[in-house]
């Protein structure tokens, strides 16, 4: 399966479908059909059909899907069928809450190390978690064998981050500093910006 041919807006419905497919696994329904799964993500029927052709047949012709089944591939698809340590590098206002999002493990993911170089921010606790110094970045992702990490650093900081974070192993980044990085093509980068999302409610709402 060649995903980077797939679009991305398909891979975002595709995480909105096992979402919802666990709902009604969660509450026993065996069988589901295209329009009933449309209907709980918002979307239409054929534009379901469309985004799964991309991975394979899924469901049979007069009956559905099997729910169940469904799931189970939707999650494999996704890389959701096994557990995915992260490290977050900012112990922050966002990085704190960060490491409070429940969605996360929900999903499978964990954060099993934070950092930062603020000496007053060193040592201290969030939740669980104990703020580590940067110097420790490279051993922890050795040890949990981590591909994925997360910025929560001011800007001036960012790139230097992403820079430590490449070199000592990481594969992918979710960047959430307003800046775009300067990052190698191997490396996997999504940007989060929530104005830009307030933006285009703005523009939506005076247009």
């Amino acid at each position: 399966m060649e995903t980077r041919k797939i679009p991305e807006a398909t891979i975002t419905r595709l995480s909105q479908y096992s979402k919802y497919l666990e709902r009604l696994d969660y509450n026993g329904i065996d069988i589901v059909s295209s329009s009933e799964l449309a209907e709980g993500v918002g979307v239409n029927s054929a534009q379901v059909r469309k985004d799964l052709s991309y991975f394979g047949e899924f469901g049979t012709r007069g009956i559905g899907y099997n729910v169940k089944d469904l799931l189970n591939y939707t999650l494999k698809i996704l890389g959701l069928n096994r557990k995915w340590p992260l490290v977050l590098v900012g112990a922050g206002n966002v990085g704190q809450a960060l490491c409070s999002f429940k969605g996360f493990n929900e999903r499978g993911f964990s954060i099993v190390g934070v950092f930062d170089n603020d000496l007053t921010k060193i040592g201290k606790r969030i939740g669980k978690l104990e703020v580590f110094p940067m110097e420790k970045l490279p051993e922890v992702i050795k040890l949990h064998e981590i591909k994925i990490g997360i910025i929560a650093v001011p800007v001036r900081a960012a790139q230097e981050v992403a820079d430590l974070m490449i070199k000592s192993g990481l594969q992918a980044i979710l960047n959430f500093a307003r800046v775009t990085l300067n990052i190698p093509e191997n490396i996997k980068v999504k940007n989060v910006d929530l104005s830009v999302k307030l933006e285009i409610l703005t523009f939506d709402l005076v247009t």
